[in-house]
C-alpha cells in the first residue's frame, strides 16, 4: 500500500530550503560570513566608463578593497556618471584621495583604482547635503593618452605645414647653392690641409709658451716684488744718509764761515808764491838746458859792452 504524499509540506520544505539559500548567498556576498563590513562611498567621473561593470573591482595601491555597486548618470549633471562604491572599513580614504579608472591588461576589463592620500591628510567624510562621502575623480589613463596623442598629432600637422611652407621652390635653390659653396669650401679646406695643420701646430706651440709664461708669472711676480722692497729699503738709506750730510753740513757751517774769513786770503797768498816759485824753477830750468856748465860754475857775468 502506498504512502500519501502531503505535498503542502514538501512545497513549505522547498520554499524554506530555497528562502534558506538565498539567504546564504545574500550573506556571503556581504561579506558577513568573514566579518567584514563596508562603507559607501561616491564619485563623479566625466571620462567614459566602459568596460566597466557592476561589482567591478575598487583597487588601493593594487589591493582590492571593494567593488563597485551602481553605476549610473548623474541625475544633477547627465555629463557626469555617478559610481557608487562598496569599500572595506578601515580603508584610508583620504580627503585628497583620487579615483581613476584603469584597464586591466589586454582584456579590457576596467576597475576602479584609488590613489593613496597624503600621510597628513584628513579621513574623507560626507559633506552637508551629501548621502555619501564624494572621492575626487582623475582623468584615466586612456583619457590622457588620448589628449596627448590628438596634441602630438596637432603638432606634427603643424610643423610638417610650416615645413613645407619654408621648403618653397626659392628656399630649395638657395639650400642647393648653400650645399654647393660647402663642397667647394671642403675641398679648398682638403687641399690647404698642410697649411692648416701648420697653422693648428703654430698655434699648440703658441698655447704652450703662453702657458709657460703664465706658470712664470708667479717667479716674476717674486722678483718684482723683492725689487720693490730693496728699492724701498735704499730710497729709507739715501733718506737717512740725506738727514746725515744735512745734519754734517749744519755742524761745519761755522768752520766753513771761519775758513772764509781768515783762512782763505791766506791761502790766496800761498798760492801767489807758489805761481813765483813756479817761474823762477821754469827760468832756472830753461838757463841749466841752455848752458848746463852753470850748475858746475856758476853763472859766468856777461860781456861787458864797448867803453865799459
Amino acid at each position: 500500500m502506498e504512502a500519501k504524499v502531503n505535498f503542502t509540506v514538501v512545497g513549505i520544505f522547498v520554499l524554506t530550503l530555497g528562502a534558506a539559500l538565498i539567504g546564504g548567498v545574500l550573506w556571503l556576498s556581504s561579506g558577513k560570513y568573514f566579518g567584514q563590513s563596508y562603507a559607501i562611498y561616491r564619485c563623479y567621473m566625466t571620462d567614459s566608463v566602459a568596460g566597466l561593470n557592476l561589482n567591478a573591482p575598487v583597487k588601493y595601491h593594487g589591493v582590492d578593497v571593494g567593488t563597485v555597486r551602481a553605476i549610473a548618470l548623474n541625475p544633477a549633471n547627465t555629463e557626469e556618471v555617478q559610481l557608487t562604491l562598496a569599500i572595506s572599513r578601515g580603508t584610508p580614504v583620504k580627503e585628497d584621495t583620487v579615483a581613476i579608472l584603469q584597464t586591466q591588461g589586454l582584456t579590457g576589463i576596467a576597475y576602479v583604482e584609488l590613489t593613496a592620500g597624503g600621510k597628513d591628510s584628513r579621513l574623507l567624510t560626507a559633506r552637508p547635503g551629501e548621502e555619501y562621502p564624494v572621492i575626487k575623480s582623475g582623468p584615466s589613463l586612456l583619457t590622457r593618452l588620448e589628449t596627448t596623442v590628438t596634441a602630438l598629432i596637432a603638432n606634427l600637422t603643424r610643423t610638417t605645414e610650416s615645413f613645407n611652407a619654408l621648403l618653397d621652390e626659392k628656399n630649395r635653390r638657395e639650400i642647393s647653392a648653400t650645399i654647393a659653396d660647402l663642397a667647394t669650401v671642403s675641398r679648398t679646406l682638403a687641399a690647404r690641409s698642410p697649411s692648416i695643420d701648420a697653422g693648428l701646430a703654430n698655434a699648440a706651440r703658441a698655447m704652450e709658451n703662453t702657458a709657460k709664461f703664465t706658470d712664470d708669472l708667479p717667479r716674476l711676480a717674486q722678483r718684482i716684488e723683492r725689487s720693490a722692497d730693496r728699492l724701498d729699503a735704499m730710497a729709507d738709506a739715501v733718506a737717512r744718509a740725506g738727514g746725515s750730510a744735512t745734519q754734517t753740513l749744519d755742524s761745519t757751517r761755522s768752520d766753513l764761515q771761519q775758513f772764509t774769513t781768515e783762512g782763505l786770503p791766506e791761502v790766496r797768498e800761498l798760492v801767489a808764491e807758489l805761481r813765483e816759485l813756479t817761474g823762477t824753477l821754469r827760468r832756472v830750468g830753461s838757463d841749466l838746458e841752455r848752458n848746463p856748465s852753470e850748475l858746475v860754475w856758476g853763472r859766468q857775468p856777461g860781456k861787458r859792452g864797448p867803453g865799459e
